[in-house]
């Protein structure tokens, strides 16, 4: 299976990721517009399960639909919704659909969304997934013990949170997932780069990047609001008062460019720090303004996912190739 991604990542290349929200609803039109901005710009785009606990198009879905744009989808799977033969068997329809690309985590707790009465699963946690995920497509096996007839062989990865407590463990817990058969992790969003670069420090100190590539979480703080909603709200996340004070010191009207500006500067300090293998974009809302921010960090679109024109799956449904 083809992978834009996996091929930037063995290559040494600078890697480029960002995120498409499936809808809320079930107009395919909304996901072939996010995706139709990133065309030619990543090598992937993270295609959300349910984010934040918040009912939406099924990632499975909504990935094919940006395959059939032309973008390559990495297909988001959380453990919260799923049973491990529900797991598996998503899995193993990703890798029927032609989605190179997969990455798997634990998930938001239901109560945290819009269906607070909702019974978690969490059968397996993302570890246990991501090592489901390897003994598949390299053992040939499910985890019954089954063998597989046709093996899957999508591009594995998982995620991490430099930040949250407690400190040390972080690198640590993506060891445990480089292990289990992570290729890549992409972070939680990075806004203090002297703490990121810290944990970087640890992360090379265990040998994790000779085994799984990091990619960075970046992002714009367009707004005030979205400052106090990042810093209050998304665990984890340390916005460094520096930060805080210069966007507060710019007119109002300002404030927009401030953050992309500062977003900028993140992404060319990130590149320098040795084993970070690349960028995550997240821009909720904002997919248009992800082009200017990758050409003003410097980074070549030629190198990224080439503008292809649809191509067909088996089944008749289209892909990039």
């Amino acid at each position: 299976m083809m992978s834009s991604l996996r091929d930037a990542l063995a290559d040494g290349r600078f890697a480029v990721t960002a995120e498409i929200g499936p809808p809320r609803g079930a107009d395919p039109d909304v996901v072939t517009r996010k995706a139709e901005l990133l065309r030619g710009w990543v090598h992937a785009a993270n295609v959300t399960d349910n984010q934040g606990a918040h009912v939406r198009m099924s990632s499975l879905g909504a990935a094919v639909l940006a395959l059939r744009a032309g973008v390559e989808p990495v297909m988001q799977i959380t453990c919260r919704d799923r049973n491990r033969l529900a797991l598996q068997s998503d899995l193993l329809s990703a890798a029927a659909l032609g989605i190179p690309n997969v990455l798997l985590l634990t998930g938001d707790h239901p109560i945290h969304g819009d269906h607070p009465d909702g019974k978690p699963v969490f059968d397996l946690d993302g570890v246990q997934l991501v090592w489901t995920a390897r003994t598949m497509r390299d053992d040939h096996r499910l985890l019954s013990g089954r063998r597989l007839t046709a093996p899957p062989t999508w591009t594995i990865g998982a995620v991490e949170n430099p930040f949250a407590p407690p400190p040390g463990f972080r690198a640590h817990r993506l060891l445990k997932k480089a292990v289990a058969g992570a290729e890549f992790v992409q972070t939680q969003f990075v806004f203090d780069v002297p703490r990121f670069a810290a944990w970087m420090s640890e992360v090379r100190d265990l040998g994790i990047p000779e085994r799984c590539a990091v990619i960075a979480g970046v992002g714009p703080l367009r707004s005030l609001r979205v400052l106090e909603h990042v810093r209050d709200n998304v665990p984890g996340t340390h916005v460094p008062d520096a930060l805080e004070r210069r966007l507060r010191g710019v007119p109002s009207a300002r404030v927009d460019d401030e953050g992309v500006t500062a977003c900028v500067e993140t992404i060319q300090a990130l590149r320098e720090i040795p084993g970070v293998a690349g960028v995550h974009v997240m821009a909720f809302g904002f997919e248009h303004g992800i082009p200017e921010i990758l050409s003003r960090s410097d980074l070549d679109p030629q190198e990224a996912t080439p503008e292809v024109e649809p191509a067909a799956l088996p089944g008749g449904v289209p892909h990039a190739g």
